[in-house]
């Protein structure tokens, strides 16, 4: 679906009528583009700690233009602010405020990553302050940025490092265009688990994954963004989008498997097609879901009970199975779509919202049982993406919907594709029951 406001204001008399008038102006996003740069311009690496002395070389040896001291002037591709030993409220200024004095320098569609410590019941009153401040600096940060410009932490866990493989496999993911619309978020590496990926470009050559509600829309996107970064893919929906799904399995090079993700037997079938075709399953990819939205006051028992059925139960359902699977050992990978609107709430959306934040109960739940197999669960939780199914909202709530975050625009398949393909890669194993949104960082709800 396009968004003919945003290529309105930026041509023209309607960019200037929309500077007269104070209106939103979303930038276009830089995503990413196979043999593309990582990042445009210098990484400035700010901090005195030894994460960012180890970050700083690291950098260096992806071939990106480092500087430990801002050059006056000189447009910069990111801003990387390494909090790591803050101990106290007062640890923050001189590290932020050294960082801001650069934000103007920063490029359109740059980055600003933060590097930190998680607040917990184990450290003192002053440094659990200051690492929780670290949350409310970055995020409010992230919505002062402009021209495309996002702003994301990373969160070390005790006993993990910045070069950490999966600590990598973030910093290069929120430099990289693949997370465009992934703003004001952070990511909690909790192990030292991961491995580097031997081709970046490719990082789950080899692997097998499965794509459920992948006939259309983000399912398909998603497909085609596993098979771009080297997956061998089988796609499952539906019997009566079978037309859709043989299309978009013969344009990956995959395989089709017509099923209803709600049967006892969901679970058996999607294994036993792998194991018969490949001998095993990597990743699998819960999109599925449906909504039926209804106040509260007018749900009835089939609304409920088939949203419930098919965006949560059936996911546990299919999970159950696969941890029980000899198949699905090598260092397995679960991601889940989930949303926003079980986060924040939806006028409407009472069982899609149970069901959604459902998946991500699931998941925190799911962790230690995937970690058990050298394996790791995740949930993505879109905000507004431009699909068939946004398209039918009313022109006023599309228009709200859209301009309400951070980015003033709605995201796009190909976004939640991306983040889901980075969390099923082994560099990013070290990730474990954590909900990352992709929604431009909405501008109000949680």
């Amino acid at each position: 679906m396009t968004d003919k406001y945003a290529q309105l204001v930026h041509h023209g008399v309607g960019r200037n009528v929309a500077k007269k008038l104070g209106l939103p102006q979303p930038a276009a996003l830089r995503r990413y583009q196979p043999g593309q740069p990582l990042i445009t311009g210098p990484v400035l690496v700010q901090g005195n700690s030894a994460d960012a002395d180890n970050l700083a070389a690291e950098l260096l040896s992806w071939d990106l233009d480092v500087r430990r001291h801002a050059v006056p002037r000189e447009k910069l591709g990111a801003i990387i602010l390494a909090l790591d030993e803050v101990a106290s409220p007062g640890d923050l200024e001189k590290p932020i405020l050294t960082a801001a004095a650069s934000l103007r320098d920063l490029a359109p569609g740059g980055r600003v990553v933060t590097v930190s410590r998680p607040a917990s019941e184990a450290d003192s009153p002053a440094a659990a302050a200051a690492r929780q401040g670290i949350d409310g600096f970055l995020r409010s940060l992230a919505k002062e940025l402009r021209g495309g410009a996002t702003g994301n932490g990373i969160v070390l866990r005790q006993g993990v490092q910045a070069t950490s493989a999966s600590s990598l496999a973030a910093l290069r993911f929120f430099l990289s265009g693949r997370s465009a619309f992934v703003d004001g978020q952070f990511i909690t590496v909790s192990s030292a688990s991961g491995e580097p990926a031997r081709d970046v470009d490719q990082p789950l050559a080899g692997k097998i994954a499965v794509v459920t509600g992948a006939a259309r829309g983000i399912g398909a996107a998603i497909a085609r963004t596993l098979h771009r970064d080297g997956a061998t893919l089988i796609l499952v929906d539906v019997p009566a989008a079978g037309d859709q799904l043989a299309a978009v399995a013969n344009e990956v090079r995959g395989t089709a498997l017509q099923l209803d993700i709600s049967r006892d037997d969901a679970g058996q079938r999607i294994i036993g097609h792998a194991a018969q075709r490949h001998g095993r399953l990597d990743i699998m990819v819960h999109n599925a879901g449906i909504t039926r939205d209804k106040l509260l006051a007018n749900m009835d028992h089939s609304k409920w009970s088939s949203v419930i059925g098919i965006n949560i139960t059936a996911q546990l359902r299919i999970n159950e199975a696969l941890l029980a699977s000899e198949h699905f050992r090598e260092s397995p990978r679960i991601v889940s779509v989930a949303s926003t609107s079980g986060i924040a709430g939806n006028r409407g959306q009472t069982n899609y919202a149970a069901s959604k934040a459902g998946v991500m109960g699931m998941v925190r739940a799911s962790a230690p049982l995937l970690a058990a197999h050298g394996g790791s669960i995740n949930a993505v939780a879109p905000g507004f993406i431009e699909t068939e199914m946004t398209a039918r909202i009313p022109f006023a709530v599309r228009e709200i919907g859209r301009r309400l975050n951070s980015l003033q625009q709605g995201g796009r398949p190909t976004d939640v594709a991306e983040t889901i393909a980075f969390l099923a890669s082994d560099a990013a194993a070290g990730i474990n029951g954590e909900v990352l949104r992709v929604c431009g960082q909405n501008m109000v709800g949680a």
